[in-house]
C-alpha cells in the first residue's frame, strides 16, 4: 500500500488514435478536474494529427508526456507501453480513459479518493445504480449489457462493467497483476486486468459513470475486437474452472 502521509503521485493515461478534435477537450477537462494529475498520451502514429496538438497541449497544460509509438498496435499494447512508463516512474495511482469524451474527468476526484480508503481499483461502472449510456442505440446497449453479463458470469467475477475503460489502479496492485505479461488487444484486455485483480485478491470496486457516446471521430469498435473478447472471456472461464477443481488459482 502506498504511504498516503506524503502526497498521493497520480498520473492519468490516454491511448490515442486519430482523435485530435477530443485530445484538448479531454486534457483540459482532465486537467481541471484532476489538477495535481500528471498526464501521459501514448499515441499510435496518428495520421490525423493528434500528436503534434498534444505537445501544444504540454507547453500549454504542463506535465503532460508524449509517448509516440511507430504505428497502430492496438488498445492493449498502448496500455502495456504506457504502464511499463508510469509504473518505472514510481507513481502511486494510475488512471485510465478514453479521449473521446465519453468519460467523465469530473469522477477522478472520487475514484482518487476511492483508492486512498483502501481500495486496489476502481472501474467507472455504467451498470450500477446511478450509472448509464447517453445517445447509443439499442443494440449497442444490449450488447455491451449482454457482454458484460456473459463476462461476470464466466470468470467469476462481481464486477458489472468489466469492459469499462474507465479505471483507477493502486500502482502497487496493477504490478502485481504484470499487465505487461497480457496478451489481449482491444476489450478483453480491460476484462483480463480485472480477472487478474480479482484472482489474486485485491479489493476491486466500481462507482457510477454515465457514458456518452463520442460526438467527433470514429469509434474503434470492430467486430473482430468483440469476438476477440468473447473468444478470450470463454477461454478463461473454462481454464479458472479447471484450475479450481484441480485446487490451483490461475492469476
Amino acid at each position: 500500500m502506498a504511504d498516503y502521509a506524503r502526497p498521493v503521485r497520480s498520473v492519468v493515461v490516454v491511448p490515442t488514435y486519430n482523435e485530435k478534435e477530443n485530445v484538448r477537450p479531454l486534457l483540459t477537462a482532465v486537467r481541471e478536474r484532476a489538477p495535481e494529475a500528471d498526464i501521459v498520451v501514448v499515441d499510435d502514429n496518428s495520421p490525423d494529427g493528434t500528436a503534434l496538438e498534444v505537445k501544444v497541449l504540454a507547453d500549454e497544460l504542463g506535465r503532460v508526456r508524449l509517448v509516440e509509438r511507430p504505428g497502430k498496435g492496438g488498445l492493449g499494447s498502448a496500455y502495456r507501453h504506457g504502464f511499463e512508463i508510469v509504473l518505472a516512474d514510481g507513481y502511486d495511482v494510475v488512471v485510465t480513459m478514453d479521449v473521446d469524451m465519453s468519460h467523465d474527468p469530473a469522477v477522478i476526484p472520487e475514484m482518487l479518493r476511492l483508492i486512498e480508503s483502501g481500495s486496489d481499483a476502481v472501474i467507472g461502472s455504467r451498470y450500477v445504480p446511478g450509472g448509464g449510456t447517453e445517445n447509443w442505440p439499442l443494440h449497442r446497449r444490449l450488447l455491451s449489457r449482454w457482454g458484460n453479463r456473459y463476462t461476470a458470469a464466466m470468470l467469476g467475477l462481481s464486477s458489472r462493467d468489466c469492459t469499462s475503460g474507465f479505471r483507477a489502479y493502486r500502482a502497487t496492485a496493477l504490478a502485481a497483476i504484470e499487465p505487461s505479461s497480457t496478451a489481449a488487444e482491444g476489450y478483453a484486455f480491460l476484462t483480463e486486468l480485472v480477472r487478474r485483480l480479482t484472482n489474486k485478491g485485491f479489493r476491486v470496486v466500481e462507482t457510477p459513470i454515465v457514458f456518452v457516446d463520442r460526438e467527433f471521430g470514429e469509434s474503434k469498435m470492430s467486430g473482430r475486437i468483440i469476438a476477440e473478447s468473447m473468444m478470450l472471456v470463454t477461454r478463461w472461464g473454462i481454464t479458472d474452472r479447471w484450475n479450481r477443481l484441480r485446487g490451483r488459482s490461475d492469476g
